[in-house]
């Protein structure tokens, strides 16, 4: 079987065109990741400098304990503000990385099917046994990938789920304390 340079070409294209767009979805979501470290970071700022001024304005100890105690709350709901937003982009992440090496695995499976029925058409007799094995291989490689791919999904489900239930919980803590 011959394989033409445009082929080569055609595939070597294919293949720098999927690692630009894996970069540019990394790119993507460290970009996200910054911005809400950053923002994390000047709103923590600026909550400091609030509080150390409120502190240094208090006229008595139970006013000091008041606002130590108020200034709490506060901080436990944007940590979990922060919480969220980070979980939320690495979710994002994680499914477009999921679209992503979909996509590659279609496209190598139907290149490696491709290549094994040009293969049987020229193969020598006899040789039919050794290509239904290796196309017995690749569908269990499916197999295999379409379960990680269930599996990683339920986990992200359950996490996702438990993320809430923390946050429900926080938030009536919160509403009992009050």
């Amino acid at each position: 079987m011959y394989v033409s340079p445009e082929q080569i070409a055609d595939t070597n294209k294919a293949s720098v065109e999927a690692l630009i767009g894996l970069a540019t979805t990394q790119f993507a979501a460290m970009e996200r990741l910054s911005a809400l470290n950053f923002n994390a970071a000047k709103s923590a700022l600026e909550d400091s400098v609030s509080y150390a001024k409120s502190l240094l304005a208090a006229k008595d100890a139970q006013e000091f304990a008041s606002l130590s105690t108020a200034a709490a709350q506060p901080v436990l709901e944007k940590a979990i503000a922060y919480s969220r937003g980070v979980y939320e982009i690495a979710t994002q992440t994680q499914a477009d990385m999921s679209k992503f090496a979909e996509q590659q695995a279609g496209q190598f499976n139907k290149n490696v099917a491709g290549y094994l029925d040009k293969v049987s058409k020229d193969a020598p007799a006899g040789s039919d046994v050794a290509i239904a094995a290796v196309k017995s291989a690749l569908a269990a490689a499916n197999s295999a990938y379409d379960s990680i791919s269930r599996v990683t999904k339920q986990a992200s489900e359950i996490a996702e789920t438990n993320f809430n239930a923390a946050a429900t919980v926080l938030k009536e803590g919160k509403k009992k304390a009050a």
